[in-house]
């Protein structure tokens, strides 16, 4: 096909792409992604459309392209549009490529919220921990702090282990909720006491996710501490508790032994 008709195909497609058939649009998005560089840039410029369903359609064509888009998109975390950035940062998260993991946890520090959060969304998909000092260091971004905090306990690298128990005093209680659970999936005893003390926490999931970090951190020193959740407000807080001390080899006729020296 020689170079004119090929544009012209191109412009075809990218027409097809704003058209309300959702089918015609898939179609072009498949043919676009076979396209090669030539459609690159054209598709790159319409990230910044102002219509969500274009700007990720053409995302869209891109992920398509495989490997070879991953270093058009990584220079494209440098576009001055927003939208650019964010769907470069978006498509490089869905091309799980390692190549993107150090320009995303640069993209981090982007100035656009949703930029960065694109990119936290991107380094979970790779799953990579090479990203983990960047992911800790944006725990420090009101914006993010929630996703990173999940993303971390996905990793479940041990360099995050200081980081998450400071998360466990967050005044976000996902942010709690979050790193109450990943400590315990990390599996690091330094975990242990901070976990203790998360077990008095406000947030019911707070409470209980502590108490199943500390089965997995088979913390026997917690039992005293976890004993008087078997009455806590939350039905499934108890429930919780009673297997967990179970499995840390407290007995549960013991039970009604707490029960008694409580009323004494």
């Amino acid at each position: 096909m020689s170079d004119d008709r090929e544009a012209d195909r191109i412009e075809q497609l990218l027409s097809a792409l704003r058209d309300d058939n959702e089918v015609l649009r898939n179609h072009a998005i498949a043919s676009l992604g076979q396209a090669g560089p030539d459609a690159i840039p054209h598709l790159i410029a319409l990230m910044a459309d102002e219509d969500a369903v274009i700007r990720e359609a053409a995302a869209s064509a891109i992920v398509r392209m495989g490997p070879a888009a991953v270093e058009p998109m990584v220079k494209a975390l440098q576009d001055d549009e927003w939208a650019v950035r964010e769907q470069a940062a978006s498509a490089l998260g869905r091309l799980k490529d390692p190549r993107a993991v150090a320009p995303l946890v640069a993209a981090l520090q982007d100035k656009d919220g949703a930029v960065r959060t694109a990119a936290v969304w991107a380094l979970e998909r790779i799953g990579d921990a090479r990203a983990v000092p960047g992911l800790i260091d944006a725990l420090g971004d009101g914006t993010v702090r929630e996703d990173v905090a999940r993303v971390l306990k996905k990793i479940g690298d041990v360099r995050a282990v200081e980081a998450l128990i400071d998360c466990l005093m967050s005044a976000n209680w996902m942010v709690r909720r979050h790193a109450a659970d990943a400590l315990g999936r990390i599996g690091d005893p330094r975990g242990i006491k901070p976990l203790i003390e998360a077990l008095k926490d406000e947030d019911w999931l707070v409470r209980r996710n502590a108490a199943e970090s500390l089965a997995r951190l088979h913390a026997t020193e917690a039992i005293d501490p976890l004993l008087p959740l078997l009455e806590d407000d939350n039905t499934l807080v108890q429930e919780t508790v009673e297997a967990v001390l179970a499995s840390l080899g407290w007995q549960s006729d013991a039970r009604a032994k707490h029960k008694h020296d409580e009323n004494d």
